[in-house]
This record gives structure tokens, sequence and C-alpha cells, in this order.
């Protein structure tokens, strides 16, 4: 009986070394639906890539002009770094409504029932939404370096995998919104009250670091402020000559995007399963 019921139980256990392939399939095939659908959505790129534009390309200079180099930087640079935070991090953000969309149509029902971790839907969720940020943020970087934005060499490498993270921790947040949301028309409704305050928060046209008391607590407290300084971090950093505002350190940024991100996915996924159970 006791050998009967070992390999009854070996059996039935699920071997640990193909789990894994299974899970990273799993992960590819649901970013790359939502990549793709961004290639057929070509109205929607243009959306996301005009507004933007307009800041680096009008904001951007009209600052310069009016203003000159306050505090001995250049408005230029500062603009095009907050920006392009801010978008990609929007993007991806905003891009996970399409999980309400998916419920709407039943089809995350379908994927949560599939014999995968919940983890790996949504980490292939936010990928592809990443993935699908990451092309306006190119024309952005595209469009300050044609306008005279100092960007080396070395900085427009590194701005690929950073706006990478940028993306993916937006895409986290975005999924710990529309947790507990029920539709697509309440995040129409949430999300530009959420997201609206954080492009002053977060300092994308305007220095953070000599606010107010109460406004300095809720800029701590917006996770936009975070990607907005990471890359600032980058772009100033990597560049010496290149005069830079007063921003928070790259370890203090790094080590809240990533304890923040953990707390998003855990319990945006957890509510999020919560509420497909109880439908």
């Amino acid at each position: 009986m006791a050998e009967t019921t070992v390999e009854r139980e070996r059996a039935t256990a699920r071997p640990v070394p193909r789990r894994l392939p299974a899970e990273l399939s799993a992960v590819a095939v649901i970013a790359h639906r939502d990549f793709v659908k961004l290639l057929r959505d070509r109205t929607r790129l243009l959306s996301e890539l005009a507004f933007p534009l307009v800041f680096v390309l009008v904001l951007g200079p009209a600052l310069q002009s009016g203003f000159g180099n306050p505090g001995g930087f250049d408005l230029m640079t500062f603009v095009f770094t907050g920006v392009l935070a801010q978008t990609v991090w929007q993007s991806a953000t905003l891009g996970l409504v399409s999980l309400i969309a998916d419920r709407e149509e039943d089809f995350s029902q379908e994927i949560f029932v599939s014999p995968v971790s919940r983890y790996a839907i949504v980490c292939g969720k936010i990928i592809g939404e990443a993935l699908v940020a990451l092309p306006t943020g190119l024309g952005i970087l595209v469009v300050a370096f044609l306008v005279g934005v100092p960007l080396s060499p070395l900085v427009i490498l590194a701005l690929i995998p950073v706006s990478f993270i940028v993306a993916v921790y937006g895409g986290s947040f975005g999924l710990l919104l529309l947790s507990r949301l029920s539709s697509q028309r309440a995040a129409q409704q949430i999300f530009p009250f959420v997201l609206l305050p954080q492009f002053f928060l977060a300092g994308v046209l305007n220095p953070v670091h000599n606010l107010p008391l109460p406004l300095a607590i809720l800029s701590a407290l917006s996770p936009m402020r975070y990607v907005v300084e990471l890359t600032r971090n980058v772009v100033y950093g990597l560049q010496p000559g290149v005069p830079a505002p007063e921003i928070t350190p790259l370890p203090v940024n790094v080590a809240v995007i990533g304890a923040s991100f953990v707390a998003f996915v855990a319990v945006g996924t957890f509510l999020f399963v919560r509420a497909e159970r109880n439908r």
C-alpha cells in the first residue's frame, strides 16, 4: 500500500523542470498578443505620440526662450527627460485597461483556467504593454535628438533598458488600479483622476525638491516621480558636462521602484484574480 501511494503521488505531481518553460511560454504568448494588437492599431500609436511631441517640440523651446537656464541647467533636457519617462510610464499604465476588455470578452476567464500560474499571465500582460509603450518613447528620443537635446551614444543605449523598466513599472501600477474596477468606463473615469495630479507632483515640467511640506509628501508618494528621477539619473549621470538639476540619488529611486513594483504586482494580482472568481 505504501509503495502504491508513493507511486500515485509521483504520477500526479507536476514535474518542476517542465513547468518553467510552460510559464515562460505563456508570458511570451500573451506579451506577443498585445504587441501585435498595437501594430494593427496605428491610431493608438499616433495619438500616444502626438501629445508628448507637443511638449518636446513646442513647450520645451518656449520655456527655454522665456526663462533661459534657471539654476544653470538646460530646460530642453529637463523637459525631454520628464516627458519621456511620463509618456512611457503612463502608456503602460493605461494599457493595462486591456485586462478589463479581456474580462468583458471573457478572454481573461479562458486564460485564468489555463494550466499556468496567475503571475505568469499578469507578467505577460505587463511585459506586452511595456513593449507597446516603447515605440512611443523611441519616437520622443528621435525628436529630442533632432532638436538638439544633448544625448551621447552611451545615454541613448542606456535609455532603452531604462525605458523598459519604466514601462514595466507603469504596467504594475496599472494592474493595481484596475484590480477592483468592473468596467472600461470606470477605468476611464478613475485613471485620469489618479494620473493627472502625478504629472505635476512627479516633476515632469517643474522641479519638485523645494515644494511646501503637504505637496512634498504627495510628491514622495507619487510612483511617477521615481521613474522621472531615474531617467534623469541616467541622462545627467552619464553626461557629467551637462549641468544637472537637483535629483534624487539613483539607489533611492531603484529601491523605491523595486519594492513598490513587487507590492503592486502581488496585491494587484491577488485582487484581480479574486474579482475574476467572484464573477
